[in-house]
């Protein structure tokens, strides 16, 4: 389902508009709270901020509906702040500021995209499944085995294709360096 189309529904139908939200992004959201509270958090610390982060999503859907262009990356960034929140309170850390706070900006079609911007399109281009394994690797941090497993691979094919990636994003990059 496309994210227009998923936030049509939360704006409809709430109640299924959820319902779809949490089917489409609850492996993703657990992903990233279990990568950042491995070692320190239960499975119930887990599901508890999995759910904390789509009650606070779909609090500030509702108050910025037409500032969200990106599902993803909004869950991704309250996801990451809850983990920590979490964390820190398992930890007794300070808490961490509020994903209210966050500056919600549209990109500027005149301005060049920052690096970030322009490596996450890099490594999409990379096609699948490549491009699904330079992710788990570095950004979600799972190891060969655990990407392996998700993906139906062997682990050692696993580091064949991320090693011929990296060398098709160092081609990549070094092209659009000239």
């Amino acid at each position: 389902m496309q994210d227009a189309e998923l936030l049509h529904m939360l704006q409809t139908t709430p109640e299924e508009g959820v319902r779809e939200l949490v089917r489409c992004y609850s492996g993703y959201v657990y992903t990233i709270i279990r990568n950042k509270l491995s070692g320190c958090g239960t499975h119930e610390d887990c599901e508890e901020t999995v759910s904390d982060v789509f009650v606070q999503f779909y609090e500030w859907i509702r108050k910025n509906t037409n500032k969200c262009t990106s599902i993803r990356a909004v869950l991704a960034v309250i996801a990451k702040r809850q983990a920590v929140s979490r964390f820190r309170a398992l930890t007794k850390q300070p808490p961490c500021e509020s994903h209210e706070k966050l500056p919600i900006e549209q990109p500027d079609p005149v301005a060049s995209p920052d690096a970030s911007v322009t490596l996450m399109l890099s490594v999409q281009a990379l096609g699948e499944p490549d491009s699904e394994i330079v992710l788990r690797r570095y950004y979600f941090g799972q190891s060969s085995s655990e990407i392996a497993a998700a993906l139906g691979l062997k682990p050692n094919t696993v580091d064949q294709k991320l090693s011929r990636a990296l060398k098709k994003l160092r081609a990549i990059w070094k092209e659009d360096a000239l």
